[in-house]
This record gives structure tokens, C-alpha cells and sequence, in this order.
């Protein structure tokens, strides 16, 4: 029988990776984390935002011993927003040394131009940089193995935290260690404005649901309008200036 995060405590041959998304609407002390003004603000400024940021999601990520590396991906183009800006907040809630498998960065990567790879159903590929090749490949890189600048977090204390764009690839590899766990949260940030691309959303598991509650027969706009209660207005100038 498996215990919490997919791992029994004895063997790692069945160890599992565990996501949960938005847990901000299950629990309070997650809920105040991801909603903390600080972090929006600071996302907010670094980004040029200047209505200010919104949370679009957030994800568990738990990955027990044993566990399978993360394909290196994007996150931006899982986002049907328009305007079409992701930030990215992971907050490490173990310490992240390299045997856990740390989360890693393709320096510049984010300039890259914006063809899209893979999909949800490939973050567990056996080969964790197949899909990173393919596009630096169409980017005119070559030899990208040895080519291209790896950042990895470890080192990256508990509570700590990492900020990267949306077209930033990235990943991490398998959890090596026999007993420790791998675990983080990550916040996805969209400018406060955004509104779904209507026809993008509806084709998307992970969003078509907050359209369909939104869309009527009568509105032939392309976009329709996100709601605060789904997606927390976290910081805007608006709330810095109530506060003072």
C-alpha cells in the first residue's frame, strides 16, 4: 500500500510523482501563501506589469524517492490568456541539494522563439531533455548537450524561492535518494488585465470549465473575462495605495 507522496517507506519501485494543482482552494494556510501581496508585487515590478499580477494557478509538486525526473518544458504555453505574460514563483519546501533532483534553467531559453513541444501527458518521459533538444534544434543550435547553460537550484534552502518567465525551459531530474522527499510549489502569475482566449480555452482539460460557466450563446467576443474568486487579484498599485 502506498503512503503520503506515493512512497511506503520501503521500497522507491513504486514511488510516484505527486501534483496538485490549486491547492490555495483547499487550504488556508496555502491559500494566504499564494495570495501573500509581497509576492505579487514583487512579480508585478520585475515583469513590467502595471495593473499588477493575478494568480492563474498553483502546483504541489512531490516527488518521493525514487521518483522519475521531470521533462524540461515551458509553462506559458499552457496559459489561454491574452495578454500572453507568465511569471513562475517556485518555493522549495525541502532543501534542494542534487541527489533530490532540484529544479533546473536553460539560461536565455526564454528569448527562444515561441513553437510549442510535447504536452502534460510527456512530463514523465525516461528521457528528460528530448523535447529541450528539439527546440533549441529549431532555434539553430547545435551539439545542444554540450552547448547549452544549465542552472540548477540546489543549494536552495527550504523556503526559499526562484523566479523565471514563462518561456523559460526547464526541469529537474529523478529523486536519487533512498529516503528524503522532493518537494515544491509553484505559483503562476498573469498580468491582473488578462482575459481567456475563448476558442483556446475551451479546447483546454484544464481550463474549458471556467469558460463554459462564463460564455453565453449571445457573446460573440473572442475573450471572456476571468473571475476573482478562480483567479486571486493578489497585488495591483490599487491595494499599495489603500495601504498606505
Amino acid at each position: 500500500k502506498l503512503g503520503p507522496l506515493g512512497y511506503d517507506g520501503k521500497t522507491t519501485k513504486y514511488s510516484r510523482v505527486l501534483q496538485i494543482i490549486n491547492i490555495h482552494k483547499c487550504d488556508n494556510e496555502f491559500q494566504r501563501l499564494v495570495t501573500q501581496e509581497a509576492i505579487g508585487e514583487m512579480v508585478a515590478r520585475l515583469s513590467g506589469w502595471e495593473h499588477g499580477a493575478r494568480l492563474a494557478q498553483d502546483q504541489v509538486w512531490a516527488k518521493p524517492p525514487g521518483s522519475s525526473p521531470l521533462v524540461f518544458h515551458r509553462d506559458s504555453p499552457y496559459f489561454m490568456f491574452t495578454p500572453d505574460d507568465v511569471v513562475t514563483v517556485w518555493i522549495a519546501l525541502d532543501d534542494m541539494d542534487q541527489e533530490l533532483g532540484p529544479l533546473e534553467y536553460v539560461r536565455g531559453s526564454h528569448k527562444w522563439g515561441d513553437g510549442r513541444v510535447g504536452s502534460s501527458s510527456s512530463f514523465f518521459q525516461s528521457d528528460s531533455k528530448n523535447l529541450l533538444y528539439s527546440a533549441a534544434a529549431r532555434e539553430g543550435i547545435e551539439d545542444a548537450e554540450s552547448c547549452l547553460e544549465i542552472i540548477s537550484l540546489a543549494g536552495l534552502s527550504a523556503g526559499g524561492l526562484s523566479i523565471h518567465h514563462g518561456k523559460t525551459w526547464h526541469g529537474s531530474g529523478k529523486n536519487a535518494s533512498n529516503d528524503r522527499p522532493r518537494r515544491g510549489l509553484g505559483l503562476h502569475f498573469v498580468p491582473a488585465e488578462v482575459k481567456f482566449i475563448k476558442e483556446d480555452a475551451k479546447k483546454s482539460k484544464l481550463w474549458r470549465k471556467y469558460v463554459a460557466e462564463e460564455d453565453t450563446d449571445d457573446d460573440d467576443s473572442p475573450t471572456i473575462n476571468v473571475t476573482d474568486d478562480d483567479f486571486p487579484l493578489v497585488w495591483t498599485p490599487q491595494l499599495e495605495d489603500t495601504s498606505l
